[in-house]
């Protein structure tokens, strides 16, 4: 009885270990949800914007499950960091000074301009106060000129800044803050472009070798069939920055 007993329960195991095999990895995507057109939140609740398409693509090629988080952006690594999700995927730029926390699959948006918007032009960007969106590559640009540096949770307050007169300008991704100067009538771009980054990747714990390189292989992929490319115009338009 009992060799029988024995010979069930290995033969429940290894079915189990058979099924489980077969079962895609569930993987929790962390997002802002609050920088379109990367991430937002649509009329429906639901998480929406370039990067969430583009990470149901991925996933869907990377045979991998995928769920979405919202988390703020001022606590976005450390709570992937802490295991509350396992990717980022929120227009994060790959900077030396975050691989020192967490690890990155290429790029999936190549280096992008940043830009300076402001109520009128002639403002002073070198000695002014110029607000940006906290934790960002802009904000840490700022801290190393002579400009005041005033910081906000998110990129709305930010243009209420410049509004109210809090702030001379603001400086912030191009691409998040050229639909807010091309539908208004009071805000223009100032100064020069400036290009500050690595370019845009997955964010991922520094141990998640296997799920990094499931992804580096699906962006690979996207890049070499073109698909990426005709993601990045679709949200962005055609003057983006795409993959050469």
């Amino acid at each position: 009885m009992k060799k029988l007993l024995l010979a069930a329960a290995l033969t429940a195991l290894t079915a189990g270990l058979t099924a489980g095999a077969g079962m895609s990895q569930t993987v929790r995507m962390g997002t802002e949800g609050a920088y379109p057109p990367y991430n937002f939140i649509d009329d429906n609740g639901q998480v929406a914007g370039f990067e969430r398409e583009l990470g149901d693509e991925l996933c869907k090629r990377a045979a991998l499950e995928c769920t979405r988080a919202k988390n703020d952006w001022d606590s976005i690594i450390p709570n992937l960091v802490s295991g509350n999700y396992d990717t980022i995927m929120a227009a994060m730029s790959i900077t030396e000074e975050r691989k020192k926390a967490i690890s990155f699959t290429q790029n999936y948006l190549p280096p992008a301009a940043s830009s300076f918007v402001a109520l009128e032009d002639g403002v002073d960007l070198e000695g002014g106060i110029i607000a940006v969106q906290t934790g960002t590559v802009q904000a840490s640009y700022i801290a190393e000129t002579p400009a005041t540096m005033l910081e906000f949770p998110n990129i709305d307050q930010v243009f209420a800044a410049i509004r109210n007169g809090e702030a001379d300008a603001g400086f912030g991704d191009h691409e998040v803050v050229r639909p807010y100067v091309e539908d208004s009538d009071d805000l223009t771009f100032v100064g020069e472009e400036v290009f500050l980054d690595e370019g845009i990747g997955v964010g991922l714990r520094q141990s998640d070798n296997e799920l990094r390189e499931k992804l580096d292989a699906a962006i690979t992929d996207m890049k070499g069939d073109g698909s990426l490319n005709a993601l990045i115009t679709k949200h962005f338009g055609d003057a983006a920055a795409i993959h050469e």
